[in-house]
């Protein structure tokens, strides 16, 4: 009895429904069958079409952040700057894992002398120890350098990011007080102000920095948020009903952040060579404080006879910057695809 003809064969509606996929054995001829089964097996095991049996799982996407760190993990610039700055952080906190002695014990009978056995770095005018005072004074200038960073950059963060997301007078307010502050010369301003305070701590020092330092990450802050809040994605939020605090914090901030932490970033170093400066002209840090500023001031008029008293701190200081400016540019070619 010859079969019965089947309605797939005459290119008719098969109403029992396609067959289970161990029954469709592929043509080999290249056909629609063989690409359509091919490409579902694709998608169940999270291979690519045509990919072998031994290629793994289709690779996640990555976010800002995390291509960020993948970029920065690669970096010989990052890598050697921030072990640089972990290795500096590190004595500012225990400096007697490197230096046991007393910063503030001197003998005048040796002074401006040069490197001794136990003393590599030599003496200074009152006879005191400069490798112990160098690597005292990495403590008070890298606390001054943290907290003024950290303070100009949540004050700048928080004026600038609502001035631009809400506009109208309080961003025209907050331009114009901007630019005030931008017309304040930092050095002649350090001079007036801290000129009055006896405060021998470093909280004056950082108060100032933070009062001309907000602006600069205030502009920074007011512009990417500017930007930020006209993607898509916040418009979107808004027309499915989110609030202003929601589409703030969850969806402007993260994405308007990252300008923000690079310029506080490369400004940290900046704000450790203001405050040697400001130390420098005898109004910033103060004896008995430990300061890379007021020992490079007390060797300058050595300079001849003990080249040695400024070498060090001031070799100290600008590696200290360098190391910060470094770090700065290393985030901002990882956080900006233009630089890549």
């Amino acid at each position: 009895m010859p079969e019965q003809e089947r309605p797939e064969d005459r290119g008719g509606y098969d109403p029992v429904g396609p067959r289970p996929r161990e029954a469709i054995s592929p043509t080999g001829q290249g056909g629609a069958m063989d690409l359509a089964l091919e490409e579902a097996e694709s998608l169940e095991t999270g291979r690519g079409p045509g990919a072998g049996p031994g290629a793994g799982p289709r690779e996640k996407a990555r976010s800002l952040w995390s291509d960020a760190w993948h970029q920065l993990r690669r970096n010989p610039v990052f890598l050697i700057s921030a072990l640089l700055i972990l290795f500096l952080v590190l004595i500012a906190i225990w400096p007697q894992l490197i230096a046991s002695g007393d910063p503030l014990r001197c003998d005048l009978s040796k002074s401006q002398q040069g490197s001794a056995p136990g003393h590599p770095f030599g003496y200074d005018t009152q006879g005191c120890d400069v490798y112990t005072r160098t690597v005292h004074g990495a403590r008070a200038s890298i606390t001054v350098g943290i907290c003024a960073t950290l303070g100009a950059a949540l004050l700048g963060s928080v004026l600038g990011g609502l001035a631009g997301f809400f506009g109208g007078w309080g961003d025209a307010l907050l331009s114009r007080v901007a630019d005030v502050f931008f017309g304040i010369p930092v050095v002649l301003g350090g001079l007036v102000f801290l000129s009055v305070v006896t405060s021998t701590t470093v909280w004056p020092v950082v108060g100032f920095i933070v009062l001309l330092g907000w602006p600069q990450l205030a502009r920074i802050a007011r512009g990417s948020v500017i930007t930020a809040k006209q993607n898509d994605y916040v418009q979107a939020a808004r027309a499915l009903g989110a609030g202003n605090a929601r589409m703030m914090l969850r969806h402007v901030a993260p994405n308007a952040v990252a300008p923000v932490i690079v310029v506080a970033t490369i400004a940290l170093g900046t704000y450790i060579a203001l405050e040697a400066t400001l130390s420098f002209l005898g109004v910033g840090l103060r004896p008995p404080t430990v300061s890379w500023g007021i020992d490079i001031s007390n060797a300058a008029s050595q300079i001849r006879n003990a080249p040695h008293m400024l070498l060090y701190p001031a070799g100290a200081l600008s590696l200290t910057v360098l190391a910060f400016i470094m770090l700065g540019d290393a985030v901002r070619d990882a956080l900006d695809p233009k630089l890549r």
